[in-house]
């Protein structure tokens, strides 16, 4: 039987950034072993709907590590590699191929996939979605030469996807459930200005809407009976966390693997990080699943500290960063049971901010090209449970400290 003293299964942005963490910290020769699904060794995903989408990115520099890091420091990549069970008292991994693969330490960094459209035609070739390198290389070979695409889902993915497409000269329909983008997150401001900035660049918006069917032709069928002729199809309707490996483990699971504030499951031993990790978010005071670049990045190198020996909780600000046509913005925290949303700048341009208070405190910031002490202050305020004043928040003449609640 193989083994190795700690594995990785997964072979995602978790698998990457624990790697490099481990070897900083003095990993020694054999003793890390990362067990993926994929076709590629640890890349990064951004740019898979940014940068490499757009063809600006190559396959090598997207990699988190290059190939002779991982042989140089001894870890063992396998790859197209399928882990069927977990066995957490023998510490045994059952492979899809045959045999087994014990550890002493294991992260569990499976992520998730993309949601799947349910409706006919749902299998068609120019259907895609955007999960991993393999699909980008598909839609960036087949939107070579298409003259109208539809994309399906008004979150961040759909935005960047629809925003390529539209710059490599598509005609881009956006398919929106709900009856304005990013609904959500984006503030109803926010998302006036996001439609209108879209709309200004050719992209066209099917709100309030869901697909029926989609045809052989390539055209979308809404639900309301409305065709929309398209060659090429893309959905970004949301992703399921894989936790299928884990069924017979009894380790549990709920909207992922559920962990506690260290990222430890409910067996020893065995940690999860990244997408599929339900954690207990130690600021916020609540469980939490996030789907982004920056956590799967800092869940990594705190799970290569974490086998090393350090044992603090996991204590991040949730944060991720977009690029859509011109514009570049970036988002802390959680919105959610905020009581004020302030709105500072100019939402008729592309320098505002957006900033969310529960009772008096901040709780998350949208910042787009605004002044640095901005984006500076935004995760510090969030972290230490600033108190502001919404009013003068509000007034984009002054600095954004000029907000700050002095304590009486």
């Amino acid at each position: 039987m193989s083994e190795s003293k700690f594995v990785i299964v997964g072979g995602g942005m978790v698998a990457g950034y624990a790697a490099k963490q481990l070897v900083e910290l003095g990993l020694k020769s054999g003793e890390l072993a990362i067990l993926s699904a994929d076709t590629s060794i640890p890349y990064e995903r951004p740019p898979l709907s940014k940068g490499f989408l757009a063809g600006r990115d190559s396959e090598e520099s997207v990699r988190i590590n290059s190939e002779d890091f991982y042989r140089q420091h001894g870890i063992e990549i396998r790859l197209d590699c399928q882990i069927t069970s977990v066995d957490p008292k023998r510490k045994v991994l059952s492979l899809q191929a045959g045999g087994d693969f014990g550890f002493e330490k294991l992260i569990v960094a499976t992520g998730a996939r993309p949601r799947m459209l349910d409706v006919s035609g749902a299998g068609l070739a120019n259907v895609q979605y955007l999960r991993s390198l393999d699909d980008s290389k598909a839609i960036r070979q087949r939107a070579e030469g298409v003259k109208r695409a539809v994309v399906i889902g008004g979150g961040f993915i759909s935005m960047e996807v629809a925003a390529v497409l539209a710059q490599k000269g598509v005609e881009v329909t956006m398919v929106v459930r709900e009856d304005r983008v990013w609904k959500q997150f984006f503030s109803a401001e926010m998302s006036v200005f996001f439609e209108g900035y879209y709309t200004a660049r050719g992209v066209r918006f099917s709100k309030g809407a869901t697909v029926g069917a989609l045809k052989g032709s390539g055209t979308v069928v809404l639900a309301d009976g409305q065709s929309i002729a398209s060659d090429l199809v893309v959905a970004g309707i949301g992703v399921q966390p894989v936790t299928e490996l884990l069924a017979t483990s009894g380790i549990e699971v709920a909207d992922g693997v559920t962990v506690n504030e260290y990222l430890e499951t409910s067996a020893s031993g065995i940690l999860a990080a990244g997408d599929v990790a339900n954690y207990q978010d130690v600021l916020f005071g609540k469980r939490r699943r996030v789907e982004h670049w920056d956590n799967a990045v800092s869940q990594g190198q705190y799970c290569g500290r974490a086998l090393m020996g350090e044992r603090s909780p996991f204590k991040h600000v949730p944060y991720f960063f977009s690029d859509v046509f011109d514009l570049s913005y970036e988002f802390w925290g959680d919105p959610a049971g905020a009581e004020e949303i302030v709105h500072r700048g100019d939402l008729s341009s592309s320098s505002f901010s957006v900033w969310w208070l529960r009772q008096s405190v901040l709780v998350a910031a949208f910042v787009m090209n605004r002044p640095d002490e901005e984006r500076d202050i935004a995760p510090k305020w969030i972290e230490s449970k600033q108190g502001v004043s919404a009013k003068r928040l509000a007034d984009g003449s002054k600095p954004v400290l000029a907000a700050v609640e002095v304590p009486r």
